[in-house]
């Protein structure tokens, strides 16, 4: 009985250790997710609504649609969401910084270490961060970094914005630091630039 319960305490310690490392790296909610794409993978989906989701490298959603609303939860990475016209139900994508209501639109939402970034394409989608009781419009060709308290400024959506979707890169006028960063995100392994350059 001695051996046994060491045992098990040995293997509830690796498991433990396990969870915690792969928390840090790779979130539980990752892997918990309805729908998830593995690095430098992408894939499409149709939902049953009509509403097409692309999802980008490492990208993780859950599909929530109830008889009130048509919910998105964007756990890790980028989609691209074109929605579905024929239904009456709200749709909203959330993310740990607040919530995004799409007003019959074409948008990117993609998480990033500061906040979640809204990019529309089409129409226009409201914003509003977690801690803030007012929703915000952005319009056609606008985007803005949503933090759990506050918008950021509103910029222009850049040239290329979902190119990923066509499998490219578009870039102009960009430090090779940036480019390096954003192709790591489509392979495992390291990826890196040299500090002096």
């Amino acid at each position: 009985v001695r051996k046994l319960g060491s045992g098990l305490a040995s293997v509830v310690l690796v498991c433990g250790l396990a969870l915690f490392v792969g928390q840090r790296y790779v979130p539980l909610n990752y892997w918990l997710a309805d729908q998830r794409t593995a690095t430098g993978e992408q894939r499409t989906l149709k939902l049953a609504d009509g509403t097409v989701i692309n999802l980008n490298t490492h990208s993780a959603i859950d599909v929530r649609f109830d008889e009130k609303r048509r919910l998105i939860v964007l756990q890790e990475g980028e989609i691209l969401v074109e929605t579905g016209h024929n239904d009456a139900r709200p749709f909203f994508v959330e993310t740990r910084e607040g919530s995004l209501r799409a007003l019959g639109t074409r948008f990117i939402v993609k998480r990033e270490e500061d906040g979640t970034r809204l990019s529309v394409l089409q129409s226009a989608v409201g914003a509003q961060p977690e801690a803030l009781h007012q929703e915000q419009i952005f319009k056609e060709g606008q985007q803005v970094l949503m933090r759990r308290d506050s918008l950021g400024p509103m910029l222009a959506v850049s040239p290329g914005t979902d190119a990923w979707t066509r499998g490219m890169l578009v870039v102009d006028n960009a430090r090779l630091g940036d480019v390096v960063a954003e192709l790591s995100r489509y392979r495992t392994g390291y990826l890196g630039v040299d500090k002096q350059v």
